[in-house]
């Protein structure tokens, strides 16, 4: 029952990851059919929706939206190809932009959370070097106290990011992404934008899942 138990959580673990990677690797293929790159799609959007300081850029850590600085970046492969992934992906980052454009709630408490998470995270991560000694004082209250607060600053900050995240991914995907891409997408191509908005959104739920794991993990070696 252990082995099973550890094989399903390292299947929900990897599973989410695995596919995103698949669904948005199987429409990478370039496109002669698109009048322009995801990274003219991301500026024309921005433009047409009146994103007042808002810029696209190219990046080498990943697709984001960077609400602080306001900017839009995008892979070197995303922001120059011209594929149903780099203009899905790329309406999707846009989707960001327009939550932060209209105040959405979620987005401003995962942007706020974001900075103490990290703060957060430093602090438990030198808990956690302190281990053995902590290990040693877990006897006493005072050690146990420490023990469980270093778990909770390691791991507890980052799930609860990592769940604020998920509805802001969805919403971003469905509410915001889908509906423009209507507008840009041939009919047929459709089904498959939603299968990559979909994996765009999924990209965070192994993150979230591990976090909570590795949460309990911890919880419930000092309940012992």
């Amino acid at each position: 029952m252990i082995i099973i138990a550890v094989i399903v959580l390292l299947l929900l673990f990897i599973l989410p990851n695995v596919w995103a990677k698949w669904v948005l690797q199987r429409y990478s293929r370039p496109r002669d059919d698109y009048p322009g790159s995801g990274g003219e799609l991301a500026r024309h959007l921005v433009e047409r929706l009146g994103l007042e300081g808002v810029t696209v850029e190219v990046t080498e850590h990943g697709d984001h939206y960077d609400p602080t600085s306001r900017k839009v970046r995008l892979s070197a492969e995303n922001f120059e190809g011209r594929s149903l992934t780099a203009v899905t992906v790329a309406a999707h980052e846009v989707g960001h932009a327009i939550q932060h454009h209209h105040g959405y709630q979620p987005l401003l408490m995962r942007t706020r959370l974001v900075g103490i998470a990290q703060s957060a995270e430093k602090l438990g991560a030198g808990l956690m070097m302190a281990a053995p000694l902590l290990f040693l004082l877990a006897r006493t209250p005072g050690g146990t106290v420490l023990m469980v607060m270093a778990a909770v600053l390691s791991f507890g900050t980052a799930a609860l990011v990592h769940l604020i995240t998920l509805p802001v991914e969805f919403d971003a995907s469905y509410q915001r992404a889908l509906p423009l891409l209507k507008g840009y997408l041939p009919p047929y191509d459709m089904p498959a934008a939603r299968h990559l908005l979909t994996a765009c959104a999924f990209t965070y739920v192994a993150a979230s899942l591990a976090s909570i794991l590795s949460l309990g993990r911890w919880l419930v070696i000092l309940r012992r």
